[in-house]
C-alpha cells in the first residue's frame, strides 16, 4: 500500500483505455503548462506570471495527488514515458515534500519492476535528498546560484550510479550546464 489506501502503481486492468489515454493527456498538458509558465516567469520580472506558476504547480499538485491516492503512481507501463515523466516533473515542482517522499517510495519499487525508467527514480531520490539536507546519490540536483551540483555521497562511484539510471557522466552534464544546453 502507498499510504494513501492503494497499491503502489496504477494498474492497467484498474482503468479502462480512454480513462488511461485521458490521464496520460491530462499529465502532459499539465507539465507543459508548468513548462511554458515557467519560461515566461523566467523571462521577465512579472509578478502575474510568477504568481501564475506558482498557481499552477500548486493545483498540479493537487492532480497529481488525486490520481496517486485513486490509481497509484503512474506508471511508463501504463500511461506511457512521456506521461510518467510529466508526472515526475510535476511531482518535483510541487509544494509538499511529505508527498513527494511517499512518491519517491513508489517509484523506487516501479523502477525496480521495470514499470518506469530507473532515471526517474534517481531524480526523486535526489531532489528529497537536497530538500531534507542530506548529500544526494546521482547528483542530478544543481545549486542555481553556484551553478554546481549540490553535495554528493559516495562522488568517487558517482558516475558508475549514473550510469546504472541512464545518466552520462556528472562532468558532461556540467559541461552541458554551463553551455546553456
Amino acid at each position: 500500500m502507498n499510504g494513501y489506501g492503494r497499491p503502489g502503481a496504477l494498474a492497467a486492468t484498474e482503468l479502462p483505455p480512454m480513462r488511461v489515454s485521458a490521464l496520460a493527456d491530462e499529465l502532459r498538458r499539465r507539465a507543459d503548462e508548468d513548462r511554458d509558465l515557467t519560461r515566461q516567469a523566467q523571462a521577465g520580472p512579472v509578478p502575474y506570471f510568477r504568481r501564475r506558476l506558482m498557481e499552477c504547480r500548486r493545483e498540479n499538485a493537487e492532480v497529481l495527488r488525486a490520481i496517486v491516492h485513486g490509481h497509484g503512481w503512474p506508471t511508463a507501463d501504463v500511461v506511457g514515458e512521456s506521461a510518467s515523466t510529466a508526472a515526475l516533473m510535476i511531482l518535483l515542482h510541487g509544494p509538499d515534500l511529505d508527498f513527494q517522499l511517499t512518491c519517491r517510495d513508489l517509484i523506487a519499487q516501479a523502477a525496480a519492476d521495470g514499470r518506469c525508467p530507473a532515471v526517474h527514480h534517481a531524480y526523486i531520490a535526489d531532489h528529497c535528498a537536497v530538500e531534507e539536507g542530506r548529500q544526494q546519490f546521482y547528483g542530478t540536483r544543481v545549486n542555481p546560484v553556484t551553478l554546481r551540483p549540490y553535495p554528493i555521497r559516495q562522488p568517487h562511484t558517482l558516475d558508475e550510479r549514473r550510469r546504472d539510471v541512464g545518466l552520462g557522466p556528472l562532468a558532461e552534464q556540467m559541461r552541458q550546464l554551463h553551455r546553456g544546453g
